[in-house]
């Protein structure tokens, strides 16, 4: 006798163990497990059973006898009706209904990069992360997810957040070239190529600048209009380190034999100039980290305009300051952090909105003196 298989030919019940077949070694289940294709155990199973009977053929094969009569009951005579049958519920009394869905979906289309566990925190929704994360799924908004490193690196969390407020300033520059929802909107609107970014390490307090170009004259004006800004605060600066990766918008030539513009403006300040050891990006991954996030969440919005983007930029600075909760400094955001570590400090210092270096350059060389104006 030959059986159909299902995938259009036909196998020898003798191949298949028919008619003699022998006691199954091991238990029903546990070769299922082991099984590659499950179906032609089965099919033994209901071959033994029409021939011998359902007992002794759920004592042959070590199962229960209602196994046996499920897969005898399910039989057509083709392999396919073998296949196990999916035991997900037909009804979930508790799944969102499509009302309950919709303030999920609009959090989601508001903020298309953040997670389920951001989103029910940003926009306050009442449902768990869990529950979030499988109506995004469902709707195909989930981000794939991020295959994490081999080899966790060694996390200084515990020690920075010891530190006192304005310790340390990481300063980088980010290139904004590489971002395609960001660059075609650039070229169209003459925005920005480079971010200039400062960050506190202890509270992760964020200060923004934007450039069409990295250089050493727009980098020492943004460290002014930082250290400048702290100290009309009250920070006292002989305490503070701006620490920078070895760029030339920071250094200057490599082969300078004397400090660059950067360096003697910090120094002005009685504050202290820190570079990294060459190749060593890790010690910048508090200032790294703060352009992944505003990658993610900030250069997928739409920009029309030099002013709409200079103010959107600015708006955002102050969200990440004053109410964005950092999951990698206990759920806090810089302000609060900033609170605990200086009780009395004015809320104002956090408040430095970003501008156009080149403008800000233009219009403090202009107030000196030292540009013609254009004549009437």
């Amino acid at each position: 006798m030959e059986v159909d298989t299902g995938t259009g030919s036909l196998v020898s019940a003798q191949t298949l163990g028919e008619p003699n077949v022998a006691p199954c070694p091991s238990p029903y289940y546990t070769t299922m497990r082991e099984s590659k294709d499950p179906r032609y155990l089965r099919l033994r199973l209901v071959q033994f059973a029409k021939r011998e009977g359902v007992k002794p053929a759920a004592t042959a094969f070590a199962c229960s006898p209602h196994t046996v009569r499920l897969w005898c009951g399910r039989y057509d005579g083709t392999l396919q009706s073998l296949t196990a049958h999916s035991r997900a519920p037909h009804h979930r009394p508790r799944k969102l209904s499509a009302k309950a869905e919709a303030p999920i979906l609009a959090a989601q289309a508001a903020m298309p990069t953040y997670g389920a566990a951001r989103l029910k925190h940003a926009f306050a929704l009442p449902y768990a992360a869990k529950t979030i994360r499988r109506v995004l799924r469902q709707h195909g908004f989930l981000r794939r997810w991020r295959r994490k490193k081999h080899e966790v690196k060694r996390s200084l969390r515990a020690l920075k957040k010891h530190w006192a407020a304005w310790q340390q300033i990481s300063m980088d520059t980010k290139d904004l070239c590489d971002l395609p929802e960001y660059w075609l909107q650039a070229q169209l609107w003459n925005l920005p190529r480079y971010q200039y970014t400062a960050r506190d390490v202890t509270t992760g307090a964020l200060f923004l600048g934007f450039a069409n170009e990295l250089s050493l004259t727009y980098a020492d004006l943004f460290a002014r209009r930082i250290l400048a800004h702290l100290k009309a605060h009250g920070v006292d600066l002989s305490a503070v380190t701006i620490q920078t990766d070895n760029g030339s918008e920071f250094i200057g030539s490599w082969q300078a034999a004397e400090p660059s513009a950067f360096t003697r403006t910090v120094r002005s300040y009685h504050a202290q100039h820190r570079t990294i050891p060459p190749g060593q990006h890790r010690f910048q991954a508090d200032v790294e980290t703060v352009h992944s996030l505003v990658e993610l969440e900030f250069y997928f919005e739409t920009f029309r305009t030099r002013t709409e983007f200079l103010h959107k930029a600015a708006a955002y600075q102050s969200f990440f300051n004053y109410l964005r909760p950092n999951s990698g400094k206990e759920d806090q955001c810089p302000w609060q952090l900033l609170q605990h570590k200086t009780p009395r400090v004015p809320k104002t210092v956090l408040h430095l909105p970003p501008v156009f270096l080149e403008d800000a350059h233009a219009s403090l060389s202009l107030s000196r003196g030292q540009d013609v104006g254009v004549l009437p």
